[in-house]
């Protein structure tokens, strides 16, 4: 009696211990979006200043973390301006054709506060006529200082991109200057963006 209760105790725990186990590799809990920094990402260009504006894009993945080449990219950088992989082209020189759907909804307030993704209408993508990221006005990503000839990224300004294969980020630039000096003059070194952003991989509606 007392071998036939031993092994009846020894089932149960493994059938327990089994079921634990089971339940933990079912674990459908979302894993928390991180926030990651880009630093110096650098985004030349050819000309400006008056003179036909050149060179290629700097081409950025926000899944893979990293600069891409190829047709994989969801935003671009040359120089101060900003492209997404959505939309059609602008029609400038050395300028990636659009392979995916990305698109971008600006949003005002801190990247802290931008936890829920933006309303689809909010959504644009380059058009022949207009850049998704404005280049100027109250949403264009910076400022420009005529006196100082400075380029200020702008606080508060926050841009949601849909990536080129449908998911979503959100983005603040910090600086378009190397090293991201807090006071930048003008022999600071430009067309090095510092940005954090996060990424949701997953099938939510949140960051």
């Amino acid at each position: 009696m007392k071998t036939n209760f031993l092994k009846l105790s020894i089932l149960a725990l493994v059938l327990f211990t089994a079921s634990c186990s089971s339940d933990d590799n079912n674990d459908n809990t979302i894993p928390a979006v991180e926030t990651k920094t880009v630093s110096n990402l650098y985004a030349p260009q050819t000309g400006g200043q008056g003179q036909p504006e050149g060179g290629e894009f700097t081409k950025f993945s926000f899944s893979e973390n990293k600069v891409v080449t190829d047709g994989k990219w969801d935003i671009a950088f040359r120089g101060t301006k900003i492209i997404v992989n959505g939309g059609a082209k602008i029609g400038i020189t050395d300028e990636p054709g659009r392979t995916g759907s990305a698109a971008v909804s600006i949003v005002s307030g801190t990247f802290a506060s931008v936890t829920a993704f933006p309303a689809a209408n909010t959504f644009a993508q380059d058009a022949s006529t207009v850049y998704a990221f404005p280049t100027s006005g109250e949403n264009a990503w910076y400022d420009y200082n005529s006196t100082t000839h400075i380029i200020s990224a702008k606080a508060g300004k926050v841009f949601v991109v849909k990536t080129h294969d449908g998911k979503y980020a959100k983005l603040e630039i910090l600086s378009y200057y190397k090293d991201a000096p807090a006071t930048p003059e003008a022999t600071s070194a430009s067309r090095y963006f510092t940005f954090k952003f996060a990424y949701q991989a997953n099938s939510t509606t949140t960051f």
